[in-house]
């Protein structure tokens, strides 16, 4: 495995994501068929990652995204704008009046608590981005000398939206590529995007041809097996049990399936209810295997701690700090991310450094 080389040239955008943001609707403590109000955030697994790294981490971050043009979608520009992302990649569609056509997504999500699980129910058919196809976007001009990034990330979750979604991403990591910026992709399995379009075996056609276009390569627990085919041995349908030994020896046949792959990074976690989980990282990189241990960690809301993770870990690498250091902030970040509501992170760095050097909850004031 060779290292990540970042881009030393000046750049427009310090991160460029790929992906949809829905309007996220929040019931608090309650529950979705029981609400009579939600807060609103916005969300979505590609976006969060860009937004973590502009405001946690303070970088310069766009996204590559499409929405109706109608309130709704003004209202999730309006979020995006306060999260300090660029949105100058935004595609306007026009509204029918209606939505037969074209829409914003929309996703209900509750918390979950104890022994209630969290639970969500998406609203995302027929959207603006769903519908992107390639040329859409000019990634030619977004990747060259006009603009350019120092990284760019997507993942499963976009490609899964629709057959020409992937090819979108395919497009545009060739252009990445071609332009001598990284690729990360966070494969992201989420059954009910796949399960009328072919289900695991259609996700593994797609995600095997796109992970060969990859850097850094991210995933949870059951990822890599529901979206590759490479089985983690020795653990439980549930996950209830990590043994450390069998994920190191996945990723490495990860590793060898893929000889493009410059760094393989997952997420640690045992729900042992929904308000507490143990949490930590392994990663492999430069054939060596880095692991962040799980701790106990409280949560208040879990949708976004991956894609903290992912974003604390670009962030690492982006500021030159080393890859035990850079996995320690993915964790970090990541279990900040999850104490607070919504998807995206509201941690500081200052907070992230000093759990990182193993601060304590105690009172800063």
């Amino acid at each position: 495995m060779h290292a990540i080389s970042i881009p030393h040239t000046a750049r427009r955008w310090d991160c460029l994501s790929l992906g949809e943001v829905m309007l996220r609707f929040d019931p608090g403590e309650g529950r979705i068929h029981t609400a009579r109000q939600f807060q609103v955030w916005e969300g979505g697994g590609e976006y969060n990652v860009a937004r973590g790294l502009r405001r946690c981490f303070g970088l310069r971050t766009a996204i590559a995204t499409a929405l109706a043009d109608n309130p709704i979608g003004r209202l999730v520009e309006d979020c995006i704008l306060q999260g300090g992302v660029d949105t100058a990649l935004v595609k306007w569609v026009s509204y029918d009046g209606v939505g037969r056509a074209v829409r914003n997504g929309l996703n209900f999500t509750e918390r979950g608590f104890g022994v209630r699980a969290a639970a969500g129910c998406s609203d995302r058919g027929h959207t603006a981005i769903s519908q992107v196809k390639r040329g859409d976007f000019d990634w030619a001009s977004i990747f060259g000398n006009a603009n350019g990034t120092k990284w760019f990330h997507t993942g499963g979750i976009f490609a899964a939206l629709s057959p020409s979604t992937a090819e979108v991403a395919v497009e545009a990591m060739d252009l990445a590529r071609a332009h001598g910026t990284p690729v990360s992709y966070d494969l992201n399995f989420r059954e009910s995007l796949w399960k009328s379009i072919g289900g695991k075996a259609k996700a593994q056609e797609v995600n095997r041809e796109l992970v060969r276009k990859v850097d850094l390569l991210l995933g949870n627990e059951e990822d890599f097996s529901a979206m590759l085919g490479v089985q983690v041995k020795g653990v439980s349908e549930d996950f209830a049990e990590l043994p450390i030994s069998a994920y190191a020896e996945m990723l490495r046949e990860v590793a060898m399936a893929y000889p493009n792959l410059k760094l393989i990074a997952g997420t640690l976690r045992t729900a042992q209810t929904a308000s507490r989980n143990a949490w930590g990282a392994i990663a492999l990189y430069e054939d060596q295997i880095v692991h962040v241990p799980q701790r106990e960690i409280d949560i208040l809301d879990r949708v976004g701690g991956g894609d903290s993770f992912a974003s604390g870990l670009i962030y690492g690498l982006l500021a030159g700090r080393g890859i035990e250091w850079a996995v320690r902030c993915g964790v970090a970040h990541g279990a900040l991310a999850m104490t607070t509501p919504g998807d995206t992170s509201m941690a500081t760095l200052a907070e992230v450094e000093r759990l990182i050097q193993g601060g304590s909850a105690r009172i800063a004031r």
